[in-house]
């Protein structure tokens, strides 16, 4: 095995600091999570709760275990599993946390985000029919909409094999900031899409696939009326509009894989297109758009400041040795 780097060693020690404060957040917003149910009438499946648990449990036991061994404690398996089980725990709390969001009911927005899409020159009929009229572009969108899902759990293991550990922290931190104001602004600003209030019928767009859209009309009208409150988890569907989330991830997950140089092609292909099929897919104003990657952007700031501040700090951990070092034999 050869000598951990200094280099290597200091990136370790940073990222761990910032896995240790991730948890610190994600177990706030579970709480916040419990708060809410506690308070409202809202209910969560049982089988769904207990399928997120025992992954969460799982993973982050593993994390933990191996930073804790004598013999050996590898920071690629200890940051893959650990950021993996946060950001799963961050989905299963914030997800459901949308819905009862939705249920504060309060005045829709739809016609303002239109009014203000249009003030800022967006047509967007004229958008959805040109894409429409050539099923080639149309299929690919409908793909890169798609690809919100895998990239999540795909980062920490693409950044860990390039040692970047305290990438995936900040991406885990930016990606929580990101999901937590989205949360909080969707109620605030709630709207159910373009589709609705253009009076467009989605399926006159023949090569655009709606799905998303779809769900949200499916799940937000009764959200917000109260007859829509028993949750499952793995069937929950996405009711926020405004800010756009999606776009919010493109902008995540270009900028947490942007230090893969090899890559960097194919993330700005995927992720433009997803930018791009966002507002036809998911129903959302151009406005939805703007916002979702600005709340990125400033995820990501507010991410790498952390991240230099706990770097910069020192930390009493609950370990055998000061901080987990060894890297994996080359």
């Amino acid at each position: 095995m050869l000598t951990p780097s200094p280099v290597v060693t200091d990136d370790v020690e940073a990222a761990w600091r910032f896995f240790l404060f991730n948890w610190i957040v994600t177990g706030t917003m579970a709480v916040v999570f419990a708060i809410s149910l506690a308070v409202t009438n809202f209910s969560i499946g049982l089988t769904g709760l207990m399928i997120a648990v025992g992954y969460i449990a799982l993973y982050a036991g593993f994390a933990h275990a191996n930073a804790r061994s004598p013999v050996r404690r590898d920071p690629q398996v200890m940051f893959v599993l650990g950021g993996s089980a946060q950001i799963a725990l961050t989905t299963a709390v914030l997800a459901p946390l949308t819905y009862v969001a939705a249920a504060t009911n309060l005045p829709m927005q739809d016609a303002t985000l239109l009014a203000v899409d249009r003030a800022l020159g967006f047509d967007w009929l004229a958008y959805a029919h040109f894409v429409n009229d050539r099923p080639e572009l149309a299929s690919w969108l409908n793909c890169g909409y798609g690809m919100i899902g895998w990239p999540v759990f795909a980062i920490p293991v693409v950044l860990a094999a390039k040692r970047c550990y305290r990438q995936i922290e900040e991406f885990t931190f930016a990606f929580g900031l990101t999901l937590a104001v989205t949360t909080v602004l969707s109620a605030l600003v709630p709207a159910i899409g373009v589709y609705h209030q253009i009076g467009l019928d989605p399926a006159s767009l023949t090569h655009i696939d709606p799905r998303a859209y779809l769900d949200q009309l499916r799940d937000l009208p009764p959200t917000r009326d109260g007859t829509l409150r028993h949750l499952e988890l793995l069937g929950l569907g996405g009711i926020v509009t405004f800010p756009s989330f999606h776009a919010a991830s493109a902008i995540l997950y270009v900028w947490a894989l942007w230090p893969v140089r090899w890559l960097r092609p194919v993330v700005l292909v995927v992720n433009g297109a997803m930018l791009a099929a966002t507002p036809l897919n998911g129903g959302h104003y151009f406005i939805d758009v703007i916002a979702g990657a600005g709340i990125a952007a400033l995820s990501i700031v507010a991410a790498r400041r952390v991240g230099r501040l706990l770097a910069g700090r020192t930390m009493t951990l609950a370990l055998p040795a000061p901080i987990p070092v060894m890297v994996p034999a080359e």
